[in-house]
């Protein structure tokens, strides 16, 4: 319409002339007027709609966290409600517990076993210890009784029997003495050895058994509000992500710019580029007021693939005829204001109109002005769908 009447200046002109002149008004006179009129006008929309692209398909996504349980069993209470804004490390619910607490308490009296067996083998340490001293002390005694008897045989006052006796009594004692520093190394491979691996074991069964008892009261593992919850005490534990006990929407992340989606036709990729200027509209944000329905924006990213032409692996071979349904350029904005992020709810469907701005001289001045035209039909657009109540995307194509 804007269009239209913008280049309506020829049939004007003429007009005038005519009814100066006092001629009637024919096709005849008026068609180098009308004609005029027509070509102004197809350029006009065509240079409009080529550098000004417009997407009805706006959308703000966000994304949800489904709660689980890690372990079965029927719920033994529910801490929230829907609706409910939740912390990180809040409790949401608990789950029947008792084979957990068995189990807990099956790893505790393991490593209760493991601190007795410690102190034992320190006992069997001590003991072994004091029998190598014992059988060290009889070895040193017999080696000087050996000395001795040999002496006297030596000088004829001793007899073979005795030496032979000696003899035999310090090999037992050596015998003895080694089997008692087998056992201090036993004592010790078991205190510094096998009694920490066992300790280490039930330290991890331990864990282990209080990681599953954890898993019974299950929590929120992000800032966000409670949706969809689907259970109550008395209900077993969903474990399936396809049937999540809850759903929570997770609160936005400050460090992250919200990011809108649109999807643009792929005649619209040779105008398209990063940086470009535009306007984001909302159907949340229309309002009687009309302010902040219209937020300024600019396109961030342009995704280098369309999805239509996505090749998984399967069984089936590709047919070509599926093409036929083009898919869009899908683009990312960022809105130009921080402070409207918190005015745009997620999840909006949402108007896009772009606008050409980087073509340098004096055309491309031009077409960056005519840019005024589709903010004109933008804001008309918002007022129609507020009128009409169908919303932004009622109707339209460009």
């Amino acid at each position: 319409m804007f269009e239209l009447l913008l280049t309506s200046f020829p049939v004007v002109i003429r007009y005038f002339q005519l009814k100066r002149r006092g001629e009637a008004m024919t096709v005849w006179n008026m068609r180098s007027a009308v004609f005029m009129w027509a070509g102004l006008a197809f350029a006009l929309f065509l240079t409009i709609f080529y550098f000004h692209p417009k997407s009805y398909s706006g959308l703000i996504p966000f994304r949800t966290v489904s709660v689980v349980a890690q372990t079965s069993g029927p719920v033994t209470s529910v801490n929230v409600l829907n609706g409910q804004r939740v912390a990180a490390g809040d409790l949401l619910f608990e789950i029947e517990d008792s084979s957990q607490q068995a189990a807990l308490s099956q790893a505790q009296a393991q490593l209760t076993s493991v601190d007795a067996s410690q102190n034992m083998a320190r006992d069997q340490l001590v003991v072994a210890e004091a029998g190598v001293a014992q059988a060290q002390a009889e070895v040193d005694k017999l080696t000087v009784d050996l000395e001795n008897a040999q002496t006297l045989l030596e000088r004829n006052v001793g007899r073979a029997d005795d030496v032979r006796a000696t003899e035999a009594a310090l090999t037992s004692a050596n015998a003895n003495l080694t089997a008692a520093q087998a056992q201090v190394d036993l004592a010790r491979l078991t205190l510094e050895e096998s009694i920490p691996a066992q300790r280490s074991a039930a330290t991890a069964a331990l864990e282990g058994a209080e990681a599953n008892l954890a898993k019974t009261k299950v929590r929120a593992f992000t800032d966000g509000t409670v949706t969809q919850l689907a259970m109550g005490v008395g209900s077993p534990a969903s474990q399936l992500i396809l049937s999540p006990a809850m759903v929570i929407i997770p609160d936005r992340d400050a460090d992250h710019p919200v990011r809108i989606t649109a999807g643009f036709s792929q005649v619209a990729r040779a105008t398209l580029y990063d940086g470009m200027p535009a306007e984001v509209a909302c159907d949340t944000n229309v309002n009687l007021s009309f302010r902040n329905a219209i937020l300024p924006a600019r396109i961030a990213v342009i995704q280098p693939a369309i999805a239509t032409g996505q090749v998984v692996p399967g069984g089936t071979l590709r047919e070509p005829n599926n093409g036929l349904v083009r898919g869009s350029i899908l683009v990312y904005l960022e809105l130009l204001h921080p402070e409207h992020e918190a005015i745009v709810l997620n999840g909006s469907g949402c108007l896009v109109q772009t606008y050409t701005n980087n073509l340098s001289g004096f055309f491309g001045h031009v077409i960056a002005a005519t840019g005024i035209v589709k903010a004109a039909g933008l804001r008309l657009k918002v007022w129609g769908s507020l009128v009409s109540g169908v919303g932004l995307a009622g109707g339209g194509g460009h």
